[in-house]
């Protein structure tokens, strides 16, 4: 049986491409500290999933995103709660990605992208970018 007791969180996020790679962040804060992820945050109340992905990119990297289509929706279960997360491909209109919030960041090629240690929940979404036909 399902535990619905487990808290929902439904986030964002962004697969930038440039020049046939992908922007990838590495946190600097809370539990997850030091795993690296696609950059993004939490809906907020009213805010559509593309609105909340320009307002997030811009508050944690001083950039302005165009957001495109959906890649993939990740649901994962880690031990307190429940992600829901919508991954879109995106690029960048302006800005010069300013980490704000992350500890480091790095531009992935397709054969790069085991090159770093990804969170649990943006694994399979890796193993689906390596097959996509985004490059």
């Amino acid at each position: 049986m399902e535990n619905t007791c487990r808290k929902a969180i439904h986030v964002v996020a962004a697969i930038i491409q440039s020049d046939h790679k992908i922007f990838a962040t590495q946190r600097g804060y809370g539990e997850f500290k030091d795993g690296w992820e696609f950059p993004g945050g939490k809906i907020e109340q009213g805010e559509s999933s593309e609105r909340a992905l320009v307002r997030e990119i811009r508050e944690e990297l001083d950039t302005e995103i165009e957001v495109g289509e959906l890649f993939d929706m990740v649901e994962y279960d880690y031990p307190r709660f429940h992600l829901s997360m919508q991954c879109f491909l995106c690029t960048i209109k302006t800005g010069d990605l300013v980490l704000k919030e992350h500890e480091a960041a790095r531009w992935l090629s397709k054969e790069e992208l085991d090159s770093v240690d990804w969170l649990p929940a943006d694994k399979d979404l890796i193993e689906k970018l390596k097959r996509a036909s985004i490059w």
